[in-house]
């Protein structure tokens, strides 16, 4: 779901080396109570330090000297639903969703999520009750916390509606978002996310064809929901997750050992990751070589290795896997997530 993290660059200067990543939302999966059976389960990641291949910043252009106007100043407007990675900020996806009629409220689309969940707040504005007495199982990357949920009828976006009975409460989503969009609503729907254009629209698909110049890449779907692509790190083939609800890209130990063995990689930078439940894990940020996304190929990238609770529930110890968080995907010009095609459509910035 959403991990609120302090960059290394807004750190106090304590000499400390360990980076706390404070995470708030992360949802992971939701059980409902012990009268209904249980959903599938999902998750999203836990955040690092902002990391991504290089981005060379464009030089300014002068203005001359003028006996004129001194000083222009062109304020842009701060990006309502999509925002791209940069520099000193990871990237976001925000949609606009109708529940019970009332809103929109902006909820964080998050493709590692089983369900959706609310903030308190949220709750409040809906007048509706929390159920105290009947509570549900919140999953988040490093640990399970017994939260209360609301009573729900529906969730409108665009084409997709779903009916989910019950929202878990959180404390918190991504920049101040009001809670967390799952995958229960998504699997056949096309997602097109355009970060140039701060706009995402969900439709249901009609196998359409990807747009001229993008690249396409097949994935899977793991667990019931989880959208996985056949990757490589080097020469080390990997389960990648795509999640657009963490913030940063986290690998298992599996894909760590990997690394070590066939490149030497040391123990790197030590990281704590906090998650929804508060529960904290340690982790170590590495410099990893290349990655490669089907056509795709990512360079010069930091990654926080962990062996994370959320690794353990979704049974990917075996096997290197990586959780693709905003960090990475914030970097593209526009992301297309269809589920019908099980294809990604991308167009590089």
């Amino acid at each position: 779901m959403r991990t609120l993290v302090t960059p290394r660059n807004y750190l106090p200067s304590s000499g400390r080396c360990a980076l706390i990543v404070m995470s708030l939302v992360l949802l992971a999966a939701v059980d409902p109570p012990a009268t209904s059976p249980a959903p599938p389960s999902a998750a999203a990641p836990v955040a690092a330090e902002p990391a991504g291949p290089k981005i060379q910043p464009t030089p300014p252009t002068e203005t001359p000297p003028s006996s004129e106007a001194s000083e222009i100043v062109v304020e842009a407007p701060e990006p309502r639903y999509v925002a791209p990675t940069r520099r000193d900020r990871i990237g976001r996806i925000w949609a606009p969703v109708l529940i019970d009629g009332k809103g929109p409220f902006r909820l964080v689309l998050d493709t590692g999520a089983s369900h959706s969940a609310v903030t308190a707040d949220v709750a409040r504005q809906l007048g509706a009750p929390l159920v105290e007495s009947d509570q549900v199982m919140l999953r988040g990357v490093t640990g399970s916390k017994v939260v209360p949920f609301i009573p729900v009828e529906s969730l409108i976006f665009g084409d997709m509606e779903v009916r989910p009975r019950h929202l878990p409460i959180i404390t918190d989503a991504l920049g101040g978002a009001d809670g967390v969009l799952g995958a229960e609503g998504l699997l056949d729907k096309r997602i097109r996310i355009d970060f140039r254009h701060d706009s995402i629209t969900i439709k249901k698909s009609h196998l359409e064809r990807p747009e001229f110049g993008m690249v396409t890449v097949p994935f899977h779907l793991a667990n019931g929901r989880l959208t996985v692509v056949d990757a490589r790190i080097g020469d080390i083939p990997v389960n990648a997750i795509i999640d657009t609800g963490g913030q940063a890209s986290i690998g298992n130990l599996a894909l760590a050992s990997a690394l070590t063995r066939m490149y030497r990689e040391g123990a790197g930078k030590h990281d704590e990751i906090t998650g929804a439940t508060l529960d904290v894990q340690p982790g170590d940020r590495i410099r990893a070589p290349p990655i490669v996304l089907g056509g795709l190929t990512l360079s010069e990238v930091r990654l926080t290795m962990s062996d994370v609770y959320i690794f353990h529930y979704w049974k990917m110890t075996g096997e290197p896997t990586l959780m693709v968080g905003m960090d990475l995907l914030g970097l593209l010009d526009t992301l297309i997530i269809d589920y019908r095609r099980r294809e990604l459509q991308i167009r590089l910035r």
